[in-house]
């Protein structure tokens, strides 16, 4: 494994990742100044053909790269400030969807989305205008 590589897996590393590419970046080049964002962008692209990270697109946000395929798992989105984290809902396995509603299509995954306010979004307040 290259360098680059290795700490471009570093920067994924952990349970709770779902990072843009130009943060991989970022955090990589604070590790390896070398590393080119055009290495980041590739190696996002073999780790992701190699099934060993997923992309992960939210509410037409940028696209974030999760690490976390050991476990089933959905995500929890807050719509202010994009953080993602991982949730395991509770009767997700038995979510069926029937044969006459799939329109042809061979399914291959199901992917929920809870959507809110993180912590310090919610606690933030809306600034006061003058009447």
């Amino acid at each position: 494994m290259t360098p680059q590589r290795r700490v471009i897996a570093e920067v994924l590393a952990g349970k709770h990742v779902h990072l843009t590419a130009d943060e991989i970046h970022k955090r990589a080049a604070a590790l390896l100044p070398e590393v080119s964002r055009a290495t980041v962008y590739k190696t996002l692209g073999e780790l992701t053909g190699l099934g060993e990270i997923r992309e992960v697109t939210i509410g037409g946000r940028a696209k974030y790269y999760d690490p976390n395929l050991d476990a089933a798992h959905q995500h929890l989105s807050c719509e202010r400030c994009g953080l993602i984290r991982d949730v395991h809902p509770q009767g997700t396995s038995g979510l069926k969807l029937p044969a006459k509603d799939r329109n042809g299509f061979a399914l291959t995954g199901i992917d929920i989305v809870f959507r809110g306010l993180c912590p310090a979004c919610a606690n933030r307040r809306k600034p006061k205008f003058p009447k």
